[in-house]
């Protein structure tokens, strides 16, 4: 059986790309959390709040690294796989990748070093400038990716020459395309949420397990606490972002409903089953009229439906509409659970049955991130740059099935192994804990003590 090699090109990029933003979804809420933690140890003088930091400063350091490497394949395969795609919109993405590295990246490269190990060298107002530096350049690093990838959802700024390429005539309506604020939003809310649940389930895993049990109960409240304020602040981010779906993609709210037939009174489908042949849903379980009321805020507003567009301008649906119900429900579950949380804090340590809740729902962040992600990409399909060029004119023309089988494989072995990796030396140092060494004073109030 011939393997269409343009549908072999996207399942490798889309699993090199679901691979990588595992990382940078952690270490962009994991450096905010060290700025705070180390904030609270500079105004308290708690040993408690050190140890945390130099505790999740190695995590950090395991994640960023992978997200380095992880992250560098792709770029190469806009010129290996889809050639015609760079060519194209090279003008547009190029320059805004390379914001990213002269920016973001710089700015981490020339901080995340004092950051790592000028703890005993550097005075506290240095290394806490260091740690500020470091997390403002894995937001600044967020800004520009998302602007460039908000660009494809929802172009503007550009225009298209008789030579099939885009040429800027406005960089602001570049950068800040309509949806851009919506998803970077959303990214930097779901980074946050995704390790204040990471901190959650490690913190809650130690206090079973009765080690650093005092240090992991001050990471557990401040991850809760985080959560509680998150979470709900993210489903308000996701039903602004959705309205701005709904206003320039309406074929992707379309599939993210399971809707097929445009009009009102539509309901919010909880369960479905898209048949793309029959144009309609073999089972339907929903509330009446609640898909109007959350995207119109009317019960009587229309909603679009797939059948408004032909189906060769229509996404995969299923996926896109289980994808969309898996955020959404990690979403909500989330939010129960960093408000029980909340509402058992005085008794968390004796509540053994929620902490392994909590050591459960550790991953949640990711499982929600990788839907969300499902859901932009697979629903902007059968386009890269919506509505103006189509993945399958995106596609390098050279390429053959074998040649993208092989590479997909490799990619699949190699990044497996480091995964294995990661992981076997991240549960290391979980289970390690803060290393004895660690509460050592710093050389600065060292010195201080002895001029005294």
């Amino acid at each position: 059986m011939d393997i269409d090699p343009i549908l072999l090109s996207r399942l490798q990029f889309a699993f090199t790309v679901a691979f990588h933003i595992l990382f940078p979804t952690l270490t962009i809420g994991l450096a905010c959390f060290l700025a705070v933690v180390e904030g609270l140890w500079l105004k308290t003088r708690d040993g408690r709040w050190r140890d945390l930091y130099q505790f999740w400063v190695k995590v950090f350091a395991l994640s960023f690294g992978m997200g380095v490497v992880s992250g560098i394949p792709m770029s190469f395969q806009f010129g290996t796989n889809f050639s015609p795609f760079a060519l194209a919109t090279g003008n547009v993405l190029g320059p805004l990748l390379g914001y990213e590295v002269l920016t973001a990246f710089f700015l981490e490269a020339s901080f995340l070093g004092i950051m790592l190990f000028g703890w005993k060298r550097v005075g506290p107002g240095l290394h806490y400038f260091a740690t500020l530096m470091v997390a403002f350049g894995t937001t600044l690093s967020a800004f520009w990716i998302l602007s460039a990838n908000s660009w494809m959802q929802t172009p503007q700024g550009a225009q298209i020459g008789p030579d099939g390429v885009f040429h800027v005539v406005s960089w602001w309506k570049v950068i800040f395309n309509p949806s851009f604020p919506y998803r970077l939003a959303h990214m930097l809310v779901a980074s946050l949420l995704t390790m204040s649940f990471v901190v959650a389930g490690v913190s809650s895993w130690q206090v079973l397990k009765q080690r650093h049990a005092d240090t992991a109960r001050k990471a557990l409240g401040l991850a809760l606490g985080a959560a509680a304020i998150l979470a709900p602040l993210q489903l308000l981010v996701g039903d602004m972002h959705g309205l701005n779906t709904l206003e320039h993609q309406p074929t992707k709210v379309a599939a993210m409903e399971g809707n097929w037939q445009t009009g009102p009174r539509k309901p919010l489908l909880l369960f479905a089953w898209p048949d793309p042949k029959t144009e309609s849903n073999t089972i339907e379980f929903g509330i009446p009229d609640g898909a109007s009321l959350i995207l119109r805020h009317d019960p009587d507003g229309v909603i679009p439906g797939l059948t408004a567009v032909p189906p060769d301008e229509r996404p995969p649906v299923a996926i896109v509409f289980y994808a969309f119900r898996i955020m959404v429900g990690l979403g909500v579950l989330m939010i129960a659970a960093a408000w029980t949380g909340v509402a058992l804090r005085k008794r968390l340590p004796r509540t053994r049955p929620y902490l392994w809740l909590l050591v459960g729902m550790g991953p949640a962040g990711f499982v929600a991130t990788l839907a969300g992600w499902t859901v932009t990409e697979v629903g902007r399909q059968p386009w890269t740059v919506y509505g103006l060029v189509r993945t399958a004119h995106s596609v390098s023309p050279q390429l053959d099935a074998p040649t993208v089988v092989t590479s997909l494989m490799l990619f699949a072995i190699v990044y497996n192994m480091v995964l294995a990796a990661f992981l076997y030396f991240a549960a290391r140092t979980v289970s390690r804990g803060p290393a004895p060494q660690e509460t050592a004073p710093r050389p600065a109030l060292m010195s201080t003590q002895a001029a005294e």
